[in-house]
């Protein structure tokens, strides 16, 4: 399938929204859900760069006040440039390491078993970090991300880079990087959401640049549905995650993504559906 139809432009646009900011990955997602609905190629990535943009330009919406106040202090406020400064840190790991072997990545591990089967490894870890972080409250020393110093931004960059791997969840390995290195559940959330943001441009812009010959003037209104159906459903979740985090953890994404991971598994090798 060339062109996605509006019905498969508003699902996958609301799977990416609902699944880029959970630590649930929405790459996996994005993956399974294009073999089910028959929209996967090289105009499938072109159109997950479109509605990934939606999802990001949520996360901006929702925060331009903080976003604001840094680009004003850029040159006079310690805080903004710390902050910033955190923010290129934590970039640098997954772009160098994804630049060189993103390639090779893409080649081996975006298809839906292995996609699974990082799902599962991810889910332990969760489970691992949730425990730790509750019987080591005392480990718990940055609940502002205005606090963090340089050296924890780079700690998160390098979990960040563990993303690369599909199905592993980028706001996955922040959120869990930055509590397993002393960050509160909801200041680590809140720095994965920061840090989306030049990632996922940065990503998104590069594969923009190196598929841009496969758009074309058609493309637009699904594209569009789903660009738009990507942002609504990214600030919904977002806001609703930032409640969430404030009470309870994430056990349960962890078990929900041992359950989705063993079904893909199982039903790959009983033949019951063909995820190739």
């Amino acid at each position: 399938m060339d062109q996605p139809s509006l019905f498969v432009a508003i699902v996958l646009g609301i799977v990416e929204g609902l699944t880029e900011f959970l630590p649930v990955s929405s790459t996996g997602h994005l993956i399974v859900a294009g073999s089910l609905l028959n929209y996967t190629g090289d105009r499938a990535k072109v159109f997950e760069i479109v509605i990934q943009a939606g999802a990001i330009l949520a996360v901006c919406w929702e925060f331009r006040a903080k976003l604001v106040r840094v680009l004003r202090g850029l040159w006079s406020d310690r805080t903004a440039q710390r902050f910033a400064l955190n923010l290129a840190i934590a970039f640098l790991p997954a772009a160098i390491l994804g630049l060189l072997f993103s390639k090779l990545i893409k080649s081996v591990l975006f298809a839906p078993v292995p996609v699974a089967l990082a799902f599962i490894v991810g889910a332990f870890i969760i489970l691992w970090a949730e425990r730790r972080q509750k019987n080591r409250p005392g480990d718990v020393r940055i609940d502002d991300i205005d606090a963090m110093r340089w050296t924890d931004a780079l700690k998160v960059g390098c979990a960040q880079a563990l993303a690369l791997i599909p199905g592993t969840s980028r706001s996955g390995a922040t959120i869990i990087g930055g509590m397993l290195f002393g960050m509160s559940r909801r200041a680590a959330t809140e720095f994965s959401f920061f840090l989306a943001i030049p990632t996922l441009f940065a990503a998104c812009g590069y594969e923009f640049v190196k598929n841009r010959q496969l758009l074309a003037a058609t493309d637009f209104p699904a594209f569009g549905i789903g660009f738009v159906a990507a942002f609504v459903s990214a600030f919904l979740c977002v806001r609703w995650l930032l409640r969430y985090v404030s009470r309870n953890d994430f056990v349960p994404f962890a078990w929900y993504r041992i359950a989705f991971g063993a079904i893909i598994v199982v039903t790959a090798y009983a033949g019951l559906v063909d995820w190739s």
